[in-house]
């Protein structure tokens, strides 16, 4: 498997160089075309979930210790978790992007019956997946509810709901705008919260945040070191990031606004990477002083991780679902709902039975990614050398997504 990761890896960072130097000042253009902000909020909320705020704390303190993780010495903890989701791995979005934006309405791989099959798959399992990690860590979130270890049914039915409201969003492309704004506002306001929480009333307590945010710096003194997989944890996390990487595109690629494509990769790095560092340098604080999180700090932090949880769903439902023509107008809303609310708690449940691995689903996601190399290589090397733009009849409208169109 690791082998196959770094190949998948390098295979991405190649094609990245290659696009930027054949379709660098392309000008790219979705079907549901947005303002930069709000394409930067879809991609932020969409692109991240509850594992953003509930992973950090409980990671902090293996990446400090070397005794047991010596091949973490050549940096600190947070620069570390920022390696883990920040910058450089964002590139995976951008690759899929752009594809789907730019090449797909023309080489038209993913329109292959098994391919179109495997993509609703990889989709669906990664939905499914979500939802499990909103289970599995709610009760080191929400002690007070339970033990602190166990899965109660409070917990299930929470998830439950959150799928539900998912579902009810995926059935109108209003909400994408709405939820994904709402949701980084939301984000803005718990790092505020978190940062009282942690420097309010303190000496130093711009100097402490400011030196906690300089760590990050040695995350790009050492991004070589984050390329390929440090060790099984991180390769956890790149096959992750590959298994959304496809889906994300899928989705993100709807509404790119006009941006040229060296445009959309430092917006892709960039802009997500600046809160997810802020976030960390806040939280970071919480584990170095040791500050309790119980009670109120907890619910916010478990509050706002279901509401990305929500974000991703309702960006996933609303892609398979599309890809797959079990839409609310073919189906109606109460079948759609009922469907799809029962297709992702069983595969949830799955999850939860270890049935079902993630690193599966990233490690189909690279052979995806050969595949339609190979495709293009093959079948498509004109049609693709011939690229110059945009699907014509993609427009710059920012009335669509009002719309529905």
């Amino acid at each position: 498997m690791t082998l196959w990761l770094n190949a998948g890896i390098i295979f991405t960072l190649l094609a990245i160089v290659v696009i930027l130097l054949k379709w660098g000042n392309v000008v790219c253009v979705g079907v549901t075309p947005v303002r930069l902000f709000t394409f930067i909020a879809i991609l932020f909320t969409s692109g991240l979930d509850v594992g953003l705020i509930m992973f950090p704390l409980t990671e902090f303190g293996g990446y400090a210790n070397l005794k047991a993780n010596p091949e973490y010495a050549f940096t600190n903890p947070m620069a570390i978790e920022f390696g883990y989701w920040g910058f450089l791995i964002w590139g995976f979005y951008f690759l899929t992007c752009f594809y789907f934006c730019v090449v797909e309405p023309k080489v038209k791989f993913f329109e292959i019956p098994l391919v179109k099959l495997i993509n609703n798959v990889v989709i669906i399992g990664t939905c499914a997946f979500t939802a499990f990690l909103l289970l599995s860590n709610l009760p080191w979130y929400l002690p007070a509810i339970g033990d602190g270890e166990s899965v109660i049914p409070t917990f299930y039915f929470t998830v439950f709901a959150a799928i539900c409201f998912a579902v009810y969003s995926s059935t109108d492309i209003k909400y994408v705008r709405l939820l994904s704004i709402s949701t980084t506002w939301l984000f803005i306001a718990l790092i505020a919260f978190m940062w009282a929480g942690a420097f309010l009333g303190k000496d130093s307590h711009v100097a402490a945040f400011v030196n906690n945010l300089s760590l990050i710096g040695s995350y790009f003194g050492n991004l070589d070191d984050f390329v390929l997989p440090l060790n099984e944890y991180h390769e956890f996390y790149l096959f992750w990031w590959f298994a959304w990487s496809i889906m994300i595109g899928q989705f993100t690629s709807r509404f790119v606004g006009g941006l040229k494509t060296y445009q959309v990769l430092g917006a892709m790095l960039i802009f997500p990477s600046i809160p997810i560092a802020v976030w960390f340098s806040v939280i970071y604080q919480y584990h170095e002083a040791g500050i309790p999180t119980a009670g109120l700090k907890n619910f916010a932090m478990a509050f706002v991780g279901i509401v990305f949880v929500i974000n991703s769903l309702d960006s996933l439902i609303r892609l398979y679902t599309d890809n797959l023509k079990l839409t609310v107008k073919r189906l109606g809303k109460f079948k759609y709902m009922a469907l799809n609310i029962v297709a992702l708690s069983l595969l949830t449940l799955l999850f939860k039975l270890e049935f079902l691995q993630i690193q599966w689903v990233g490690a189909l996601v690279i052979g995806l990614f050969f595949s339609c190399a190979i495709f293009i290589a093959y079948s498509k090397p004109k049609t693709v050398k011939n690229i110059d733009s945009s699907p014509k009849d993609n427009e710059i409208d920012f009335t669509k997504i009002d719309s529905g169109t």
